[in-house]
C-alpha cells in the first residue's frame, strides 16, 4: 500500500453502477466501487449487505460509513446488489433461491473477482492502482453469512442435500459483522423455519484468517435463544487463526453502519461506527502486510481508554 491513502481527510471517490452482465443470473450484477483518489497499490475489501427492512440500505447504495472509511483509509472497496435487495423486489417470489439467495450472494463475489480488471478498469482515475492478489470479503448479518462461505464455512443445500463449498482461494482475509452463528437445534426462533441454509452451517472449514466483530448487546431472539454468544461462533467454532473483537453495548446495527442516520439502528452511536471502520481497517492492514503495526497500535489504543469500546481475543 502507498503512501497518501491513511489520513482521515483523504478525499474518496464513488462510482456507480458498474454492470456486469452474468448469464443465467436474472437481473445485471451491479457494483458500486469506493477508492481513495491517491496511492497505488491498493488492496481490495468486497462487501456483502444484510438482508434489512429498507429499500436501499440492502444494495450498492448501503454501508456507507463503512465504505467512506476503508476508501479513505487506502483501500477499494466494491459492493454488489445481490439478488435479495429490496431494490429487485420485481423479481418473482418462484425465481430459484428467494427469497435470500444464500447461493448467489456467494458467487456475485466469485463473478466481480473474474471480472477484476474489467472493474477497474471503468472506474475513472483508478486503473493501474489495484493490488489483485490483496483481496478481502466482509459482510454485515446475511452478509456476513455470505463472507463466511467465502473463507471457507460450508453449508448442506437445502434443495439438494449436498454439501456446497463456496470457498474462494483468491480472498486472503475476512471481517464478519454480527454474522449468524450455528445451526441445528439453537435455533428455536420464529425466524428459524424460513432459513434452512442456516440450521447446517460448519465452521471448522473456514480455515481463512477472519476477524468476528461481535456486540454484546445483539441478542437474535428471532433466531436463537442462545443470546449474543451466538454471533461469536465463527470466532469459537473455526479453527485459527481468527481473531473476535467484542463491541461493547452493541445491538446488531454496530452503531449504525449500514448509513447514515438510518431509522432502523437501535443503538445509533457515531463513535462506536467510527470504532468498527478504525479497527476493522487496521487489522485489514496488518492481514495484508503482516510486519505493519497497526492492528497492534489499534489494540493498544482499545484497551488504553478510559472507556474502551470492545475487547480483543484471538486464536
Amino acid at each position: 500500500m502507498s503512501a497518501s491513502t491513511s489520513a482521515d481527510t483523504t478525499p474518496v471517490l464513488s462510482y456507480s453502477p458498474v454492470v456486469l452482465s452474468v448469464p443465467g443470473r436474472p437481473a445485471d450484477l451491479q457494483v458500486r466501487v469506493s477508492a481513495p483518489v491517491t496511492g497505488t497499490g491498493l488492496p481490495v475489501i468486497l462487501f456483502s449487505h444484510g438482508h434489512g427492512r429498507s429499500n436501499h440500505l440492502s444494495s450498492l447504495n448501503g454501508y456507507a460509513p463503512l465504505a467512506n472509511h476503508w476508501a479513505a483509509h487506502g483501500f477499494v472497496v466494491i459492493q454488489p446488489t445481490h439478488l435479495s435487495s429490496r431494490t429487485l423486489s420485481h423479481l418473482h417470489a418462484d425465481t430459484p433461491g428467494a427469497p435470500y439467495f444464500w447461493r448467489s450472494r456467494a458467487e456475485d463475489m466469485t463473478h466481480v473477482l473474474d471480472r477484476l480488471g474489467l472493474i477497474e478498469a471503468a472506474v475513472p482515475q483508478l486503473a493501474g492502482r489495484v493490488d489483485h492478489d490483496k483481496v478481502a470479503v466482509a459482510g454485515h448479518s446475511l452478509g456476513g453469512h455470505t463472507a463466511g462461505l467465502l473463507l471457507g464455512a460450508r453449508v448442506t443445500d437445502p434443495d439438494t442435500g449436498k454439501e456446497a463449498n463456496l470457498f474462494e482461494p483468491r480472498i486472503k482475509a475476512g471481517v464478519l459483522l454480527a454474522a449468524p452463528g450455528r445451526g441445528g437445534g439453537v435455533l428455536t426462533g420464529p425466524m428459524a423455519a424460513q432459513v434452512p441454509f442456516l440450521q447446517s452451517i460448519d465452521f471448522s472449514t473456514m480455515t481463512t484468517p477472519t476477524l468476528v466483530v461481535a456486540g454484546d448487546k445483539d441478542d437474535s431472539r428471532h433466531f436463537t435463544d442462545m443470546g449474543p454468544d451466538w454471533h461469536a461462533d465463527p470466532y469459537t467454532l473455526a479453527p485459527g487463526p481468527k481473531t473476535l473483537l467484542t463491541l461493547f453495548d452493541a445491538e446488531h446495527g454496530l452503531g449504525g453502519i449500514a448509513g447514515y442516520d438510518a431509522a432502523e439502528t437501535t443503538d445509533e452511536d457515531p463513535e462506536r461506527v467510527t470504532s468498527v471502520g478504525r479497527l476493522t481497517a487496521a487489522w485489514l492492514r496488518t492481514a495484508f502486510h503482516p510486519d505493519h503495526a497497526a492492528w497492534r497500535a489499534a489494540r493498544e489504543t482499545l484497551t488504553a481508554a478510559p472507556a474502551p469500546v470492545g475487547r480483543v481475543e484471538s486464536k
